[in-house]
Formats: C-alpha cells, structure tokens, sequence
C-alpha cells in the first residue's frame, strides 16, 4: 500500500459501454488498499448509469454535456472543487492529460508511451496494441504505479433499478416475449468497433432458434433500425424488436430476462454478462480486436473467433 493513503480518487473512462464496464474491475483493488478512500469516475453521461449504481463508486462526473464535450476550463475547475488526490486515466487522449494537470490533481497516473505522457507524474509502460493482455487486465496495471500489484479480475455485475425492470417488462410484454417459455436476444450491431458478423447470419440464426421453439427478439441501438431490418427480412417471418428505445440501465434489465445473448463485440455483449446471462460472442482475429483482449468477464459463454485465413477481410 502507498505510504501516504489517497483519500480522494478519480477513474478517467471517457468512450464507450464495454470499455467503462471492463474498467470496473478497478475499483474493489482501489477500495481494498485504500478503505477510506472515495472513488470517483469520470465518463460519458451516455455511459453514466452503468457505474453509478456500483456499490463501491461514491459518485460519478460526466466529460459532455448532451454529447458535447464540456469547456476545458470549467470541467477543469469541477475537478479541483472535489480536491482529487489521484487521478487514473485508463483510456488516455491529450485533453485528458492536460485536463488532469489543469485541474491541480497531485498524483496523475497514465500512460508512458504517448507524446503528452510528460503530463503524467506516474507512468505506466505497457502496449495494449499487441492483444497480449485483457483489456481489464491492462487497467488494472494502471494501479502498480500507486503500489497496488493484485491482477486478480472480479467480473463486474450490474443491477438494474426497480424503474428500469418495470419499463424492460413493458416491452418484453409489448412484443408479446412474456409468452414464450424460451427467448434469446440477438444484437447484430457494434457501432464500428469490431468486423461484425453478417446481419444475413443473424437472420439464418433467428429463423432456426425459432423453428427450434425459442423465441427471437433482435435489439439495437439508435441509428440501427435498417440494420435490424435486414436481419428480420432474412428470417422470413416476424420477429420481435427493440430499436434505440432503451436506456442503458433499462437494457440491462431487458437483457437480464433473456435465456442467452447473441452478439458482436460490442457493449451489449458486456451488459449481457455484467447481468449474468449467458453469451455467444462474435470476434474478429485482429489482435487489438479480438477475444483475448475483448472478451466478456464470465464464464458462461462461448466465443467464436475465425482464424485470418478463415476471415480476409480481418487482416488489416
């Protein structure tokens, strides 16, 4: 443990679903060699309802205002009225760095190996390009510069608000899911984050789960409507299906009522799993994309993952 306790600390996850919830497994590290610490994050307010409900996180700041990022200067004074101690910045960007400085926090952990590191007072030396390490495994290396050596990952878990499950159940009776005995979600997209598994596969996928007896209900995000189009046109029959209408908190709870989760590399496969829930992933074999580094926190899952040869288009 650091010889002179932190009291106050921020954790720096500005992007997306999976990469907040694969930064989670942080905390209860942070708790435990440092008990009487508070620890705060810095996110998205799009992904602020999956960290504030933790037990362990005290409170929650967000970097944007309606998907605008907030002034400098005035983020940077938010900052330095909360008196942070220490600041990890997991997902490093160069205003980051500076916002980090600006904001007079004392002890700045990052990255070693970008140009504005020298921002940074503690430095961590690790490649995460290579795909050699999970990703929450390289999050958790952050900690060594304050001392803190466990790698031991604990899954994050998720626990939606009673709110959350009555509207998740409103749609689960609205597409009529509440009827079916068996009901597996299938979430084609990924946002661009990884090569994705073909929306035409997912259809084949839910014709057959549902000449099996399982109910298909396909999910997306906002801006994903003609992708869901495509996987209910090639089914050949109707099938359920939530489109950009969920809160993420409210997804979680929806996702908690599947039996199994079908899906890319993306934030809804974590979600998935954070709630317990069974999962099928689809990876690409590219290194800093792939299971190795990507992959959900469970292990209840199964990941298929073609090698480059089986995959061209995976190469570059």
């Amino acid at each position: 443990m650091n010889s002179s306790p932190l009291q106050k600390i921020l954790v720096v996850r500005t992007d997306r679903i999976g990469d907040v919830l694969l930064t989670l497994p942080v905390v209860p590290h942070l708790r435990k060699a440092f008990p009487a610490a508070e620890v705060w994050f810095l996110a998205h307010t799009y992904t602020r309802e999956l960290i504030e409900h933790q037990p362990d996180v005290h409170g929650v700041l967000v970097a944007d205002e309606g998907g605008v990022p907030k002034p400098l200067p005035a983020l940077a004074a938010e900052l330095r009225r909360h008196q942070f101690d220490a600041a990890f910045v997991v997902h490093p960007e160069p205003r980051l760095a500076v916002l980090m400085k600006a904001a007079g926090i004392p002890l700045r952990v990052g990255t070693g190996y970008r140009w504005y590191s020298f921002l940074f007072n503690r430095r961590v030396y690790e490649h995460r390009k290579s795909g050699s390490r999970h990703e929450a495994e390289h999050n958790l290396g952050l900690l060594k510069a304050v001392g803190v050596t466990g790698e031991e990952v604990a899954a994050p878990r998720l626990h939606p608000s009673p709110a959350s499950r009555e509207r998740a159940e409103s749609v689960w009776r609205r597409e009529g899911l509440d009827q079916r005995p068996h009901v597996a979600v299938l979430h084609p997209g990924s946002g661009g984050s990884a090569r994705d598994w073909r929306p035409e596969r997912f259809g084949e996928l839910a014709a057959r789960l549902q000449d099996a007896g399982i109910g298909v209900v396909v999910t997306g995000g906002s801006g994903e409507e003609a992708l869901v189009r495509r996987v209910k046109e090639k089914a050949g029959r109707p099938l359920a299906s939530s489109v950009g209408e969920l809160s993420l908190d409210e997804l979680s709870a929806f996702l908690e009522r599947a039996e199994l989760v079908v899906a890319n590399s993306t934030g809804p496969l974590h979600i998935a799993a954070a709630v317990g829930v069974p999962v099928i992933g689809f990876y690409p074999p590219i290194p800093q994309c792939s299971s190795r580094r990507w992959g959900p926190l469970t292990d209840r899952k199964v990941i298929f993952e073609p090698t480059s040869a089986e995959c061209p288009r995976c190469r570059g």
